[in-house]
Parts: structure tokens; C-alpha cells; sequence
């Protein structure tokens, strides 16, 4: 792969994929001999950042839900007692401790639109911004289920559409009340007595469909303008969402093949919602799995994938398609409705529907898949780090994605494995840096840093929300 003609000035994105709890991803990772348990301390965390930063990865990145899988049953019981995500720490805390431990790598975390206010969540993360020196994202997520529904006092889930209706005014509010200061509003003159100008602090008087609010936002802008912006959807509405919004899209594509289509779809879209997709950039998730030989490397692949139990599968499948399979005949396949009725991670669905060629599969089909896929239908890079390293170099230069949201089999080792043995072989074949760009996350991204007011002149204000409300 070494003689693979590429663009050097074109660099590799690498992004950690983190959990605020005992497992990573990975079903039954936190049962790996190699796995550490002190998952409840900041130096776990902090371990696993400075490994990252060493690594000159872009970006540690926390998946989030705001419920722990209960809907299996209607009960919580198994996941307890097998340790299937049954943790689920607030990561912005986490974040902190990282930054601490960091000078240059970015902190993203994951937050919902539905069941917070705009004005807290332009809060929170533009202070974080400011404490971490501009290095801060934010996941936007709609959430998954009734359970979430269930702890915020809801009776249940918004439908899949109308969450995303949701999303795009509270982007909206978010990234106005980000522009209540002008950049050079501060004026800091102690003997004039001027904090800083009136003239250049804003309200937002923002009044819509779903939400009421007023501002000024009382945090000034940090070193990159405002947070980087993450997406993942991929469902049609979600697609058409992430590219009005999206910075850093992250996505799952199943093989190459597969990947090279869907990304220059997703690209086109990004095109279409009048944005520079050059500005945008689309990272798929992976395990990887590193050792001196590829025999070795596909005995550990096997050894991990032993530690996965079907109570993982069935567990998770529940809450990410916020439908109950406790009851259900294992074989009987679900009729027309009862798959529209599925309201959680659809595009899940979706694929197992493409790739069981079956229209209406049963409950087996999906935890078949779900084994096969390990959730989220990873690609799996395994064997030596010159395997690894062909492996992610081809989904790069053959137009497959950006980058890659490197998800451990193991924490912390699957990345100590990586960034010792991956990184360098990446570094000498041109496709990844050997140093940070700059301080910020937008600088190490490649971003433009944006003025106050940006987002409005990019077609992010005044779209036309109807073709995006049928997209899906």
C-alpha cells in the first residue's frame, strides 16, 4: 500500500471513541483481561488523553444516552448484573479532567436537543471552550428512546422527524446566542471604566415553533469562535440534518464499497444545503485490533469476540431500537407495522433490513446482525500495524472518508496498541501529521475559525425547513 499515489497535503482525521463508563463500545470489552476498572476516577480518563495527545489524535470524543437500557423487559436487572453500559457518567466533567491532563487535544461530548433548553447547552459548552482554550464539540443528538423520555418526565420519545424539526430550531437559537458577542466587543480599560462595547453584545429575541428565547448569552467567544459541531445521523432526515449542521460528521459504513457511495452522497448533500463540503469532514468508526503478526492479531479479534454474551445483544438492540424483544417469538418476523413502529436508531433497522435482504426480519435477524456487527456494524482492522495501517490508508485515499472514529476493543490498551504501533506507520507514509496544526480544535481540523454572524450568511438561517421535514 506503500506505492498508493495520494495527496500528502491531505491529512488522515483521527478521533478517540469514548464512553463515560465501565466498557467502551464494544460489547463485553469491560470482561477484556487487559481493561482497566477504575473507570469511576479522572485518571482513567486522563490516561487515556494524554495516550491520544501522544498519538496526535484530533479529538476524544463521548457518546452519551440518558437512560440505562432498560427496555429489554422492562427491566434493568440484566444490564446490571452484566455490565451492559449499565454506567453513564455526565462526560462534560470527564472532559474537564482531560483538558487538564492536555494542551492540544480536542474534547467532544455528547448532548441531546430534546430534552434540553437551548440556552444551557450555548451555555455550558461555550464556557467549556473558554476553560479548554478552544479545543471543545458538541455531538448533537436527538436520543433514542422512551426510557431517556421516561427520566426527563415525558411520557414518551418524539417521533424520529419531529425530533429533527426540533433539532434545527434549536440549532438555530444555539448558534445565535453564540453570536451575542461580536469578537472585539471586550474592551477591558480600567481607567476608562469600559468593560466592553453594548453596541456589540446582542439580543437573540428568538421566538419559533418550539422554542422562546431572549438572551444575550452571558459567555463572550472563545479562541475558535464557538464549539466544533458534530453529527451522526444517517437516516434521510438525519442526513439532511448533519449537513445543514455538521463540521464533523461522523458515520458507519459497513465496507468499503459501501463507504466510497455513502460518502460521496453525503457529501453532495452537504453541497446541496449550500455549504463547502470541502469544510466538512466525514469520519467512519472502526475497531482496531494490533499484534506483532496477523495470526496473533485474529486470535485476540477471536478472543474478544468471545466475550460478548447474546444478553449484550439483546440488551442494546432494545434500547437503541426502543423496542421490546423480551416477548417476542425469536423467529417470527416482524409484520409492516411493527418495523414503522420502531422509533429509536432507525437507521439501524435499515441496514439490517438491506443486509438480511429481508423486508420484515425477525428478532434472530437482528441479533445475528448484531453479533456480525457488533452493534454498530464496525469494519474490524486487524492484523499488524502495516496491516492496519493498509487497511485504513485504502478507506482513505480511495475516497471512503476523512478520517476515522477509532473505537477500542479494550481501554486503555486498544489505543496504547494503536498510537504505539499504528500511528508511526501511518506518520511515515504521509497520510497523518506528526504534529498538532495549531491550538484550537478548528485549527487541527483544518476549520475556518468563524466571525459572529458566519453561520447566517452560510444559508444556516432562513433555509427552507419543508424539503428537510420530507427528507426522511
Amino acid at each position: 500500500m506503500d506505492n498508493m499515489a495520494h495527496d500528502t497535503s491531505r491529512q488522515m482525521t483521527l478521533i478517540g471513541f469514548l464512553q463515560a463508563q465501565n466498557c467502551s463500545t464494544y460489547p463485553g470489552s469491560w470482561r477484556h483481561g487487559g481493561t482497566m476498572q477504575d473507570f469511576m476516577s479522572p485518571e482513567y480518563y486522563q490516561r487515556i488523553a494524554r495516550t491520544l495527545e501522544e498519538g496526535k489524535f484530533h479529538l476524544a470524543f463521548f457518546d452519551d444516552r440518558l437512560a440505562m437500557p432498560d427496555i429489554y423487559g422492562d427491566d434493568h436487572a440484566q444490564t446490571v448484573e452484566h455490565g451492559v453500559r449499565a454506567v453513564k457518567m455526565d462526560p462534560s466533567p470527564i472532559l474537564t479532567a482531560m483538558a487538564m491532563a492536555t494542551t492540544h487535544l480536542g474534547l467532544g461530548a455528547t448532548y441531546s436537543t430534546t430534552y434540553y433548553e437551548p440556552y444551557h447547552i450555548a451555555r455550558h459548552f461555550a464556557t467549556l471552550d473558554l476553560m479548554t482554550k478552544g479545543r471543545v464539540a458538541w455531538n448533537v443528538v436527538t436520543s433514542l428512546n422512551d426510557s431517556e423520555a421516561a427520566n426527563f418526565g415525558r411520557e414518551m420519545h418524539l417521533e424520529h422527524d419531529l425530533r429533527y424539526d426540533r433539532a434545527d430550531e434549536f440549532l438555530e437559537t444555539v448558534m445565535g446566542h453564540w453570536d451575542s458577542w461580536e469578537d472585539d466587543a471586550l474592551i477591558l480599560d480600567k481607567q476608562s471604566g469600559r468593560f466592553a462595547d453594548p453596541a456589540k453584545v446582542h439580543r437573540l429575541d428568538h421566538r419559533g415553533e418550539y422554542f422562546s428565547s431572549r438572551g444575550p448569552l452571558t459567555v463572550p467567544r472563545s479562541q475558535q469562535g464557538h464549539p466544533v459541531l458534530i453529527q451522526a445521523g444517517q437516516s434521510g432526515r438525519g442526513r439532511a440534518f448533519a449537513s445543514r449542521w455538521g463540521e464533523l460528521i461522523f458515520v458507519v459504513y459497513p465496507n468499503l464499497a459501501a463507504g466510497k457511495k455513502q460518502y460521496a452522497e453525503m457529501k453532495q448533500s452537504v453541497a446541496a444545503a449550500g455549504r463547502d463540503p470541502a469544510k466538512v469532514k466525514i469520519a467512519t468508526a472502526c475497531y482496531t485490533v494490533v499484534a506483532e503478526s496477523d495470526e496473533i492479531a485474529q486470535q485476540q479479534r477471536e478472543y474478544i469476540d468471545s466475550l460478548a454474551k447474546p444478553i449484550d445483544s439483546l440488551t442494546l438492540l432494545c434500547e437503541v431500537l426502543n423496542t421490546d424483544f423480551s416477548k417476542r417469538d425469536y423467529d417470527a418476523p416482524f409484520t409492516d407495522d411493527e418495523m414503522k413502529a420502531i422509533s429509536g436508531w432507525t437507521g439501524f433497522r435499515d441496514r439490517v433490513v438491506m443486509l438480511s435482504g429481508k423486508q420484515n426480519p425477525s428478532v434472530r435477524d437482528f441479533v445475528e446482525f448484531s453479533n456480525r456487527a457488533r452493534l454498530n456494524e464496525f469494519p474490524v482492522f486487524a492484523g499488524t500495524a502495516k496491516t492496519v495501517a493498509d487497511q485504513m490508508e485504502q478507506w482513505f485515499v480511495e475516497g471512503g472518508c476523512d478520517g476515522f472514529v477509532v473505537s477500542p476493543t479494550h481501554v486503555p490498551g486498544g489505543y496504547e496498541d494503536f498510537v504505539r504501533q499504528v500511528v508511526p506507520e501511518l506518520q511515515r507514509r504521509g497520510v497523518f501529521r506528526k504534529e498538532y496544526d495549531g491550538a484550537t480544535l478548528r485549527e487541527n481540523l483544518g476549520l475556518v475559525r468563524p466571525d459572529a454572524g458566519d453561520w447566517r450568511e452560510q444559508a444556516f438561517a432562513g433555509v427552507n425547513r419543508e424539503p428537510l421535514r420530507k427528507a426522511g
